[in-house]
């Protein structure tokens, strides 16, 4: 055992606050130190809970965007649009085992479409149906 010096805090109580006191205070070292530290409870504070969090929905986000990344659809071609084509036309044509709805939106996401509005003299992916 060791020994260390300690401020014993005031306690405010009665009429007047006593001084703080200075005493020795016996501090376990070598084995008992570590023996001492494995009874002990792990404590983790506010900021530290929010950095555990923090870190395994940052972990979840990724996972779920490589996920998502690596599920894109495939190309089977490329077309040209011509001057007054539509998508749903478009899509009628390239991909007519789908109902149009499913084709125009599959032929939005493989071109990152954020409408149904395209230009003559535009390429366009058809993706693979299957």
């Amino acid at each position: 055992m060791s020994a260390a010096v300690a401020w014993e805090p005031s306690t405010g109580r009665g009429r007047a606050a006593r001084a703080p006191r200075r005493h020795l205070v016996s501090v376990p070292t070598g084995s008992q130190a570590q023996q001492a530290a494995r009874r002990g409870r792990l404590h983790i504070t506010r900021a530290g809970r929010l950095a555990v969090t923090t870190l395994v929905a940052a972990a979840l986000l990724a996972v779920a965007t490589a996920a998502f990344a690596v599920g894109g659809p495939t190309v089977d071609h490329t077309i040209t649009v011509r001057p007054g084509q539509t998508l749903s036309e478009i899509a009628s044509v390239e991909l007519p085992g789908l109902p149009v709805g499913d084709a125009v939106a599959r032929i939005q996401i493989a071109n990152d479409l954020p409408g149904a509005q395209i230009s003559a003299g535009q390429s366009l992916d058809i993706p693979e149906v299957g």
